[in-house]
């Protein structure tokens, strides 16, 4: 049995308890929704489906396309030169081009993929919304510069509430190519889960700081055992492999023992620059007086998925002089 989180001296401030109980509250209520939505979509999953999401928090379906198909997918989408959007986090370059009508007419392959019923259902059901993602190609460049190590490397929860990411993999994702790590079980809402997201809240209501200031929720290996959650598992998986999680699950990438590129169909929750944020995330961000941070993700000419990034120590692009460019 999971042991109960020790008691923070934040706990014992009204205003810090109040932030806390509000917390409970609302990720009960929001929880208790996205099961309800999940169980109103499970006839697009079958029960072996339905039951290992349940017990992980994610999907793991290999040999998905026939190999045909999937060679003439991967031809088509690294043949195409799109406008991109790129990010540096550490050493780490995530590039996104968006797939639109012009990519689907241009590849076909791809976009019955996109529009068969494995990845409608999957990535419906897991972000328990009856409309399919938008999707993106992304590249993923480990060892870009010598910088500081990627966050995404560190185990953590993209967000409080469920929230739905999918890889479809073009390239073999190896042992030392950063593959997908995942806590199984970790999606699920228990009485340890909810007192690890109140404490931390209460702390930072106690500090007056945001719980989590660059967006993710990390956690280490001792909290993870106090909520009775075991090892992350290491998913290698070969080319054709689609993963969806529950990031509200935790994961990371691991570490890449060596420069690495990969590239993968990519769709989640996260917005590019000038998309426009929810009402009430812009009502919580004033009253809590911690706005934004600036976007990280910096606009790019047409190019091919599978580039090597530039790197120019000097460019304007970039905002943060540190990063440089990429």
């Amino acid at each position: 049995m999971a042991q109960r989180l020790s008691h923070s001296p934040a706990a014992d401030h009204p205003w810090a308890r109040l932030h806390g109980a509000l917390l409970r509250w609302r990720l009960q209520h929001a929880h208790a929704r996205v099961a309800k939505r999940r169980a109103q979509l499970a006839h697009w999953l079958d029960g072996v489906d339905a039951a290992t999401f349940e017990r992980n928090g994610f999907l793991v379906k290999r040999q998905v396309l026939p190999e045909e198909q999937f060679e003439a997918l991967c031809q088509q989408v690294l043949n195409q030169r799109a406008p991109a959007h790129e990010m540096l986090q550490g050493d780490t370059v995530t590039r996104h081009i968006a797939i639109g009508p012009a990519l689907l007419r241009a590849a076909p392959a791809l976009a019955a993929l996109l529009q068969g019923r494995l990845w409608n259902g999957l990535t419906r059901y897991v972000a328990a919304v009856d409309h399919a993602p938008e999707a993106f190609v992304q590249t993923v460049v480990t060892h870009t510069c010598p910088m500081a190590r990627d966050p995404q490397t560190l185990l953590h929860a993209d967000s409080q509430r469920p929230m739905m990411k999918a890889w479809f993999f073009l390239n073999d994702v190896g042992d030392d190519e950063a593959p997908l790590c995942y806590v199984p079980g970790s999606h699920r809402l228990t009485p340890a889960r909810l007192d690890w997201e109140s404490q931390r809240v209460e702390e930072a209501a106690e500090r007056d700081r945001p719980a989590a200031p660059n967006g993710l929720h990390r956690v280490d290996k001792h909290e993870l055992g106090s909520m009775g959650l075991g090892h992350p598992a290491r998913l290698v998986v070969p080319s054709n492999t689609l993963i969806v999680a529950d990031t509200f699950g935790f994961h990371k990438r691991a570490q890449a023992k060596r420069p690495t590129m990969r590239v993968e169909l990519w769709a989640g929750g996260h917005r590019h620059q000038g998309a426009p944020a929810g009402p009430l995330s812009h009502l919580a961000q004033r009253l809590s007086g911690h706005p934004n941070h600036a976007d990280p993700w910096h606009a790019r000419g047409p190019m091919p998925p599978d580039v090597l990034p530039h790197w120019r120590p000097q460019d304007a692009a970039c905002d943060d002089a540190r990063h440089g460019a990429y």
